[in-house]
């Protein structure tokens, strides 16, 4: 949690630094929004990582990972019923279990059992909940703020509310050398390029058509540990080239067809 809590502080540093130097001005939120950005430091970072830490020390890490990908179906269940953005129809819900076959087949043959806790499988769905309202509250937040603001500030309070938590339960740093330091500032830039890009592209897309590409996490993983680790047995097993066929067609179902309805209704 320490650790986590330091990455998305340093995050945020990195973007609201991003942001001065191409606004060519000082960054700060306006008053009247920042319990917007109160609230996505909650969901968005000290919320979502906490249950989901959490929830990964008391699970299977296969068993998380396929919970992971139900929030892709939490997040266009949010954005169409909870934050109505945009509508809910049969050909988002296709594109959903699509996505989220190929998550499970690219776990199958890990350590999965039908067992569930609280701390373990419950916080990880928890996790995938906070994510999906958090994606909800970026596309309405953003409306009011400039998108770096919004992303660098919560993180930056987020973190600060994630390092405080593991310095209360007795976390302490343990660097091993001096490349620790450079993999957290990596891991940092990590974030603030990701978050900060899903952020730009939730504000001028439909959530659906965002949430979707996240049901490629784990093929990525796949791809990158056969590529860094040497596993290319599993890149090129069957179960991975189905799970990719599964993803990507998920992901071109919604973004070519998941808001045609909405279009005619629009046009009629």
């Amino acid at each position: 949690m320490l650790f986590a809590g330091t990455r998305f502080s340093l995050a945020g540093l990195l973007v609201i630094l991003f942001g001065c130097i191409t606004k060519r001005k000082f960054l700060l939120p306006k008053p009247k929004n920042i319990w917007r950005i109160g609230v996505l430091a909650i969901f968005q970072t000290a919320a979502q990582y906490t249950f989901f830490y959490i929830g990964l020390a008391h699970t299977a890490g296969v068993k998380a990972s396929v919970l992971n990908g139900l929030g892709v179906f939490f997040t266009i269940i949010a954005a169409c019923f909870f934050f109505r953005t945009e509508k809910f129809n049969l050909i988002k819900l296709l594109g959903c279990i699509f996505g989220f076959g190929g998550v499970v087949l690219i776990n199958l043959g890990g350590d999965f059992s039908f067992s569930f806790t609280l701390l373990g499988e419950g916080f990880v769905i928890f996790s995938g909940l906070s994510a999906a309202f958090a994606a909800g509250f970026v596309k309405i937040f953003s409306r009011y703020e400039d998108t770096t603001v919004l992303c660098g500030y919560q993180f930056l309070l987020g973190g600060a509310v994630l390092v405080i938590i593991g310095l209360c339960f007795g976390g302490s740093y343990r660097p091993v050398n001096v490349g620790s330091y450079f993999m957290l500032l990596y891991l940092g830039f990590l974030s603030a390029c990701a978050f900060t890009l899903q952020g730009f592209l939730l504000k001028y897309n439909p959530v659906s058509k965002v949430a979707v590409f996240k049901s490629t996490n784990p093929i990525f993983g796949a791809v990158f540990s056969a590529l860094i680790l040497g596993e290319s047995e599993q890149l090129l097993s069957y179960f991975t080239l189905l799970a990719l066929a599964l993803v990507c067609s998920g992901i071109f179902i919604i973004n070519k067809f998941g808001e045609k309805r909405l279009k005619i209704q629009k046009t009629g």
